[in-house]
């Protein structure tokens, strides 16, 4: 009787034991879900109609309507905002898609291969964080992201094939935006305290390169600006240099009290700026640097001749300049 009931109790056990190894602890489902929250999550946005045009041939593609593509994607990008994740919103290009398909032998009308593109190609492209923003706002930030992006390979192209610096022998792409960056703190220091906006313009093959940065500085010499702007910024400045090309800066200064805005501007020329007079100030600024068309004249605003610089310290201020190195 006694064995008979050990017997029992023995199979209900080993049983117990089967299924508990059989059913995952409920603590590994948690875990998987905590996993999740912290896996960043990218999304490639097709940015206007003609690149969403270009999709709309692919039968695994969804949609055939920009604007409820568009729709849709704000509602799952909220979605996955309100689960905690954080968004990468990426560029979906679809001529490097094609050329991604072509190089990977992957069938370009899949799901799988855009997604697979997805997480290969543009995760090293320019990207937005997703924080709540209207897809508006959204789209605008990708914009600015992806020509600042072409705007400094494209200078950067030109700063590697520039060789030697004829002065000291070392390489000039370092050196030319070395002097880049001290051009910039100095212009800044030159003008004063305000808010500035900073636009350099430089002629290329492929069209003109444009950059720009917000600066604003205080009474007390302290400068705030965006470093990553400020970088093409510089970098579009040493390319001048590198390239012997003439470029254009232009300087809008915002006042904290009740004088308009002021406009002032420099040519750029062997790595150095020299001062425009009023009436080059406004064709400058009333000329629309892509097209050569010129722009109305904006109400309020008053053009000044460019101030002069002070020289720099040295000629060569060392292997980097005040926004890093240049990679």
């Amino acid at each position: 009787m006694s064995s008979t009931k050990n017997r029992t109790t023995h199979r209900k056990n080993r049983h117990a034991r089967t299924d508990q190894a059989q059913r995952p602890p409920r603590h590994r489902a948690a875990h998987r879900r905590a996993l999740r929250r912290e896996a960043p999550t990218v999304v490639a946005l097709l940015l206007d109609d003609e690149d969403f045009a270009a999709l709309t041939d692919h039968r695994s593609f969804a949609f055939d309507n920009y604007a409820q593509y568009l729709h849709a994607v704000d509602a799952f990008l909220r979605h996955l905002h309100a689960q905690g994740h954080h968004i990468a919103v990426t560029l979906f290009d679809p001529d490097a898609y094609a050329d991604y398909c072509t190089t990977t032998r992957r069938p370009p009308d899949s799901a799988t291969t855009r997604t697979h593109y997805t997480a290969e190609a543009t995760a090293a492209g320019p990207s937005v964080t997703y924080t709540r923003q209207s897809l508006t706002l959204l789209r605008a930030q990708l914009a600015h992201e992806a020509d600042r992006r072409a705007t400094w390979e494209s200078a950067t192209d030109a700063l590697t094939r520039a060789g030697t610096c004829p002065d000291c022998g070392q390489d000039l792409a370092h050196c030319a935006f070395d002097r880049a960056s001290d051009t910039l703190l100095r212009l800044i220091e030159t003008v004063g305290p305000g808010t500035h906006h900073v636009v350099c313009s430089l002629p290329a093959d492929d069209g003109p390169l444009l950059a720009a940065v917000h600066v604003h500085a205080d009474t007390d010499d302290t400068i705030e600006l965006a470093e990553n702007d400020a970088l093409v910024l510089c970098t579009v400045m040493a390319a001048s240099t590198a390239t012997g090309r003439t470029g254009g800066v232009v300087l809008r200064t915002t006042h904290d009290d009740e004088r308009p805005d002021t406009v002032r501007g420099w040519s750029l020329r062997d790595g150095h700026l020299h001062p425009l007079t009023e009436a080059e100030v406004f064709n400058a600024y009333c000329t629309d640097a892509a097209t050569g068309d010129p722009v109305p004249p904006e109400h309020g605003v008053v053009y000044h001749a460019g101030l002069p610089l002070p020289p720099p310290p040295v000629d060569h201020i060392g292997p980097t300049g005040p926004f890093g190195p240049l990679t």
